[in-house]
C-alpha cells in the first residue's frame, strides 16, 4: 500500500434511521451482533495493509474520535485512524483521552469534496501517489489490494468500485455504465428513473494529482461539493481515464432502517452474506458469538454467550447483555445491547434499542409476495 493514502468519510448524523440514529453517531450505529458499522471500512484497509487510515469527519468528531482512538488506536495492531489537526493531542494522550483539543480554523465542509479540500495537507502528502476514499456506513468485507494494483497497471485517474443490485434499490445510489473496454460511460447521482442495475459502490481510488486538480478547480464555482455530484461527473465530461472494478461478494450501504434490518436477515440467510468470522469484534470483543440452528428457546438466530433467555428467540440478532422475560416472544428483531425483553412481551420485526424504544421494520415477505 505504499503510496496510498486512505481517507475515510464519517460525517453522517444518521437522519433516515429513526431513533436507531438519534442519540448515537451514524457510524457507530451497531451492525451484525458483534460491530458497529464504522468498524467494517476500518477492518477491511488494516486486512489490506494499510498502517493508518485518516478520518474526515465533521458533525459530532470528538466523540467519533474519542470512541475510535478507544476502540482502534489501543489495539495491539500497526494499524490506526489518524485524525488529522487533532492527532498530535491524541498521539501525547497516548492510552488516554485528550483532555482538549486544537480549536478548529478551517471553514465547516458543506460535502464529501470540502472534507478532502479541509484536511488537503493530511490527504496529499509529498509521497502519496493514490488516494483511497471509503465511507463509514457500508457493510462488505473486502481486499483492496487487487483494485490497486489494477488501478496502477490501467494508468487510471480514477478507478469505482461497482456492483449489481435489485433495480428497485438503483434510486438510492449513483448509477453507472461502462463501455465494452470497462471505461466509465455514465455516472447519474440517485437517478429518478433507473436504466441500469449498476450502482457506485462509494469506494474508490483516486490518482492523487488528478484529485487535486480537480478539486481546486471547482473549489468556488457554483458546486454541491461532492465527490460523487461533481468531481467524478466533471472527470468523466473532461475524458480522463475512468475505470471500474467489480465487486462480487457482499456490499450493502445502511442508509436507512429498513435496509439495516434487511442486512441483518442476510446475516442469518443459508447461506449468510457475511460469516461470523466476517464481522470486526469491536461491541463487548471478550463475549463469544454463536450461531444457533435450533436449540431450547432458541431457533435460526445469532446470539451472545451470555444471553439469558427464558421466551423464545427465532431468525433474530441479539447483542450481549440481553434479557428474554419468561414467556416472551422475539422472531425476526434485532436486539441491541443490553436490551431487557419484559415477561411476555411479543416482538416481530423490530429493532429494539438499549433504552427498550421499540422500531418496527417491514415484516417478512411470505413466498407469495404478501406480507407475513
Amino acid at each position: 500500500m505504499d503510496g496510498v493514502r486512505a481517507v475515510l468519510l464519517a460525517g453522517g448524523e444518521g437522519r433516515r434511521m429513526g431513533p436507531l440514529g438519534r442519540g448515537r453517531l451514524k457510524p457507530l450505529v451497531p451492525f451484525g451482533g458483534s460491530s458497529r458499522l464504522i468498524d467494517f471500512s476500518l477492518a477491511n484497509t488494516r486486512d489490506s495493509g494499510f498502517h493508518e487510515v485518516l478520518l474526515l469527519s465533521q458533525y459530532e468528531e470528538r466523540q467519533l474520535m474519542d470512541d475510535l482512538h478507544t476502540v482502534w488506536n489501543r489495539a495491539p495492531s500497526r494499524h490506526r485512524v489518524h485524525f488529522g489537526p487533532y492527532d498530535a493531542a491524541y498521539r501525547e494522550a497516548g492510552d488516554q483521552l485528550p483532555h482538549a483539543l486544537p480549536e478548529r480554523t478551517w471553514p465547516e465542509e458543506r460535502g464529501t469534496a470540502d472534507a478532502l479540500i479541509a484536511k488537503a495537507p493530511y490527504v496529499f502528502g509529498p509521497d502519496t501517489s493514490e488516494v483511497m476514499v471509503l465511507h463509514a456506513d457500508h457493510v462488505y468485507r473486502f481486499d483492496y489490494g487487487d483494485m490497486i494494483r489494477r488501478h496502477r497497471a490501467d494508468r487510471a485517474a480514477l478507478t469505482v468500485s461497482y456492483q449489481r443490485i435489485e433495480r428497485r434499490w438503483v434510486h438510492l445510489f449513483g448509477m453507472v455504465g461502462f463501455d465494452a473496454s470497462g471505461n466509465l460511460t455514465e455516472f447519474v447521482e440517485k437517478p429518478e428513473n433507473p436504466s441500469s442495475d449498476l450502482v457506485f459502490a462509494a469506494f474508490c481510488v483516486f490518482d492523487a494529482k488528478v484529485l487535486r486538480r480537480y478539486l481546486e478547480q471547482l473549489d468556488g464555482t457554483d458546486w454541491q461539493h461532492d465527490i460523487s455530484r461533481d468531481v467524478i461527473p466533471a472527470m468523466l465530461a473532461a475524458g480522463e481515464r475512468v475505470r471500474g472494478y467489480e465487486v462480487t461478494g457482499y456490499w450493502d450501504d445502511i442508509g436507512t432502517v429498513e435496509r439495516y434490518h434487511r442486512a441483518h436477515r442476510g446475516l442469518l440467510a443459508d447461506p449468510p452474506t457475511l460469516g461470523l468470522g466476517e464481522l470486526p469484534r469491536t461491541v463487548r470483543p471478550e463475549v463469544p458469538r454463536r450461531r444457533v440452528a435450533d436449540e431450547a428457546g432458541v431457533r435460526a438466530s445469532i446470539v451472545a454467550a451470555d444471553l439469558v433467555n427464558e421466551g423464545r428467540i427465532e431468525d433474530s440478532v441479539v447483542y450481549p447483555g440481553v434479557r428474554v422475560g419468561p414467556g416472551a416472544r422475539v422472531r425476526d428483531c434485532v436486539l441491541l445491547p443490553g436490551v431487557q425483553v419484559p415477561a411476555g412481551a411479543g416482538l416481530t420485526s423490530a429493532i429494539v434499542l438499549e433504552d427498550g424504544t421499540v422500531q418496527q421494520c417491514e415484516p417478512v415477505p411470505s413466498p407469495g409476495g404478501a406480507a407475513s
